[in-house]
C-alpha cells in the first residue's frame, strides 16, 4: 500500500520537485497550491495555507479517499527583502502568516492523522533561520521560528511515534527569487540594500537544484529514525556547524560584511 503524502506549495520550486520525486518513488502525493494547477504525476488540490478551512477540507478529503495520511511536507512560503523600517506592515504580517503561523496551524491539523500512522512531519526551514541575513530580517525570523517550533513539537509528539524533521536548504535555484517582494527605498543605506539583494539573487540563481532538497526530504521519510534537523549541502552544514563554535558577534560581523 503506497504511503500518502501531502505537500504544500507544490506548484513550483522545492514543493514541485519534492512532489515529483516522491511520486516517482511510489508515494501517493497530494500537492496543494494557492492557485489552480495541474500535474501528471500527482493529485493537485487548491488550498491557500492562510485559509485554514480550505486546508482542513483537503485533509478530510484525502483521508476520506485514502483512509490514511503518512506524511506532510510543509513547504509553502514567501519572501520579502529590504530594510525593516521601510517594509509595509501588511507585508510583515503576511510573511509571518504564510511562513510560520500557517505552518503551525497545518501541523496541528496533521497530527491527528500522523499519530494514527506514526508518520512524518517535514517542515522546510532555511539556513537563514540559523544564520540571519540583513535585509531579509523577517524571512530569517520566520525560518528561525520554523526551526524552534519543530524542535519543540518533537518533544510533544515523539511519544506517539510521529517523526518531526526540519529540512534547511541554503541557496537554491527556483522561482522564489523572482517572486520575492522587495520593499522600500535606499534612503540612509547608501546603496547597501540594492547590493545585498543583488548578492542574494546571484547566490540563489547559482545555487543548488531544488531536486537536492527533494532528495533530503525523501531521505527523511525513508529513515526509521530521521534526524531532527537536516541541512542541505556540505558547505551549509559547515557554516551551521561553525556558528556553534564562533562568537555570535563575529558570526554577525561576517554576515554583515557579506550582505550589508
Amino acid at each position: 500500500m503506497a504511503k500518502v503524502v501531502i505537500v504544500t506549495g507544490a506548484s513550483s520550486g522545492i514543493g514541485l520537485a519534492t512532489a515529483h520525486r516522491l511520486a516517482n518513488k511510489g508515494y501517493k502525493v497530494y500537492g496543494l497550491a494557492r492557485r489552480p494547477f495541474s500535474d501528471e504525476l500527482f493529485e493537485c488540490m487548491q488550498a491557500d495555507v492562510n485559509d485554514l478551512a480550505s486546508v482542513e477540507a483537503v485533509f478530510e478529503a484525502v483521508y476520506e479517499k485514502e483512509k490514511h495520511i503518512d506524511a506532510v511536507v510543509n513547504n509553502a512560503g514567501m519572501g520579502i527583502a529590504g530594510a525593516v523600517e521601510y517594509a509595509e506592515k501588511e507585508s510583515i504580517q503576511r510573511i509571518f502568516d504564510t511562513n510560520l503561523t500557517s505552518l503551525v496551524k497545518i501541523s496541528s491539523i496533521a497530527l491527528k492523522y500522523l499519530k494514527e500512522t506514526k508518520g512524518n512531519l517535514v517542515n522546510i526551514g532555511s539556513v537563514a533561520g540559523e544564520l540571519p541575513i540583513p535585509f531579509q530580517s523577517c524571512y530569517s525570523a520566520t525560518k528561525a521560528g520554523v526551526l524552534n517550533f519543530s524542535l519543540a513539537l518533537d518533544g510533544e509528539v515523539r511519544r506517539f511515534g510521529v517523526k518531526v524533521t526540519v529540512v534547511q536548504p541554503g541557496d537554491t535555484k527556483t522561482g522564489f527569487t523572482a517572486a520575492r517582494v522587495i520593499e522600500g527605498g535606499e534612503e540612509g543605506y547608501n546603496g547597501k540594500i540594492g547590493r545585498s539583494i543583488r548578492r542574494m539573487e546571484h547566490d540563489e540563481q547559482n545555487g543548488k537544484s531544488p531536486d537536492t532538497v527533494a532528495k533530503t526530504v525523501e531521505k527523511a521519510l525513508r529513515r526509521k529514525h530521521p534526524p531532527l534537523k537536516m541541512t542541505v549541502g556540505g558547505q551549509y552544514k559547515l557554516f551551521v556547524g561553525l556558528k556553534k563554535l564562533l562568537p555570535t558577534r563575529f558570526v554577525n560581523f561576517i554576515l554583515r560584511k557579506l550582505y550589508a
